[in-house]
């Protein structure tokens, strides 16, 4: 099934007052391997667990999340590296760790049944926790899945030269050493034409970036490349045996993980279920809302 969705762009009614500040505030902190990971949650309604993608952080959510807590309960967290969660230097970062906390927390919470959405890194998380679902692993069950841009299929991402540096053995200097300017001239490439971030949203990112030294670690964190392709198999069979009902919502403008990463999810996904975002780039859920809103509140009520 393919879709695609001219729409409106632009952030979700009443999102514009929210700020970073304000997203801090609200969180709840718990405890993972002795690390602090910051979490948060709201709303009522079917759970929601929403995984982020790299570099950012859970912030990437806040213009979606007005929206989806008229329906839903959310719970959404910054993984341990990102974001205002611990980035401690000296840490074996992985897909299998990160999935590990998220298994927990859900469980600790008590939620019997969860519906995933995810983007870019947190797409990979997503994969895993649908391979422990098929092995019979996790304490609960998952809904339906929808994936955002991501490199689902490592054989067609395309990273930026910045993230190959990253995962180079000049890593640890490339980390260390990187400006503001490089950062912005890379991270603004991933938007669409229509939809680039502003002065203010470009000042969020690079401040949860280099939040508690996270500049340090990020050749650290860019080894998920390397895990996609070492679990190819493992994670393109997630995809592929999955009895829940899965969306993907691709933003094609998106150079690293547009229009070929979504063709190759209807070559190789049964039944494939995609939606289109035209002139949209890599955060749909941040660049186009509204749009992002309507193909997941459509795919809910297709697949009660």
């Amino acid at each position: 099934m393919e879709q695609v969705i001219p729409g409106v762009r632009g952030a979700a009614p009443g999102a514009g007052n929210a700020t970073l500040e304000w997203w801090q505030q609200e969180g709840k902190w718990f405890s993972y391997g002795g690390h602090a990971i910051f979490s948060r949650m709201a709303g009522q309604g079917d759970p929601v667990v929403l995984l982020h993608g790299f570099p950012t952080a859970s912030w990437d959510w806040s213009r979606l999340w007005p929206m989806l807590q008229q329906h839903h309960s959310l719970f959404t967290l910054d993984m341990l590296g990102f974001g205002f969660s611990d980035k401690p230097a000296l840490y074996d970062y992985s897909i299998e760790d990160q999935a590990d906390m998220f298994e927990g927390w859900i469980a600790g919470l008590g939620l019997k049944t969860v519906s995933l959405l995810a983007h870019d890194y947190g797409g990979s998380v997503a994969q895993e926790l649908l391979a422990r679902d098929q092995e019979g692993l996790l304490p609960f069950s998952i809904a339906r899945v929808g994936f955002l841009n991501g490199a689902l299929f490592p054989e067609v991402h395309s990273p930026l030269l910045i993230q190959k540096l990253l995962g180079s053995p000049l890593g640890g200097l490339i980390s260390r050493g990187l400006t503001r300017r490089t950062f912005e001239r890379n991270f603004r490439r991933l938007f669409g034409p229509e939809t680039p971030p502003s002065r203010k949203d470009m000042d969020d990112f690079w401040y949860l970036l280099t939040y508690n030294n996270g500049r340090g670690i990020l050749h650290n964190l860019i080894h998920f490349m390397e895990e996609r392709r070492c679990h190819r198999n493992r994670w393109v069979g997630a995809l592929q045996k999955a009895e829940q009902p899965m969306r993907l919502i691709s933003g094609v403008a998106d150079p690293v993980s547009g229009s070929a990463m979504a063709r190759r999810y209807r070559e190789l996904v049964p039944n494939a279920d995609v939606v289109s975002l035209r002139n949209v780039g890599h955060y749909p859920h941040f660049e186009s809302t509204g749009e992002v809103y309507r193909a997941w509140r459509d795919f809910c009520k297709q697949s009660e």
